[in-house]
């Protein structure tokens, strides 16, 4: 029987940051704002990765709302500002979430997050969801002091939950995650949400699923069962 910890990505893997909508249809006329900021923090982010120069990611996403702002001429009020990025704190598991950690930590697997939120900022997110407890521990890339996908991220992981790479699996939304975890020697398991794609480039994990639920069926088949 396999041994692996699963490790959980955080932002949109477990929670659901379409919460956020209300808020961005208040203050820029149009959902879809929401959606082009979060692919400009993870834009920032990424140049954060390749310079090697590390920039927390409330500070990114700051910066972004910035530039979403101006890029569509809105001009966004101190208010609009506190609820959009106040409300990354607030954010509601996916709906099949909850149900699916409690199988994994009930079949005895050890869980942990990593996320590139700030170690405070993670545990106020968990622990808003109602997920915290599930968790073995919580790690912000913040250890690393890199975002994900550096490499040096996966080893902190590896390091701070006492494992081999080949001990851990990444379950998470976002291609460019699993890849550097697969790349860092990890497994990975990638929930397909919604416009979520892996690419030919990218690192193919022997675990796929649309949601949460059906990648916990196969995560119990492979690491408890054996198949």
């Amino acid at each position: 029987m396999s041994t692996r910890i699963i490790v959980f990505d955080v932002n949109e893997t477990l929670l659901d940051l379409a919460a956020l909508d209300p808020y961005f249809e208040r203050a820029f006329g149009d959902v879809a704002a929401r959606k082009e900021w979060f692919a400009r923090m993870l834009r920032a982010a990424f140049v954060s990765v390749i310079t090697d120069r590390y920039t927390d990611f409330g500070t990114i996403g700051r910066a972004a709302l910035t530039m979403t702002a101006q890029r569509r001429g809105v001009t966004l009020s101190e208010d609009d500002r506190v609820w959009i990025l106040g409300g990354m704190r607030r954010l509601p598991p996916h709906p099949e979430v909850p149900a699916s950690i409690e199988r994994l930590k009930a079949a005895g697997l050890r869980l942990a997050a990593l996320t590139n939120s700030t170690k405070e900022a993670a545990d106020a997110q968990l622990t808003h969801a109602g997920l915290f407890d599930f968790f073995d521990e919580v790690l912000s890339v913040e250890y690393a002091g890199c975002l994900k996908p550096h490499p040096a991220v996966y080893q902190m992981a590896a390091e701070r939950l006492g494992a081999s790479p080949g001990g851990l699996r990444l379950v998470a939304a976002h291609n460019w995650d699993i890849t550097g975890a697969m790349r860092a020697g990890w497994a990975g398991a990638f929930i397909a949400r919604p416009g979520m794609l892996l690419g030919p480039l990218d690192e193919q994990p022997d675990i796929t699923g649309p949601d949460l639920s059906v990648v916990t069926d196969r995560i119990l088949e492979v690491e408890i069962s054996g198949f």
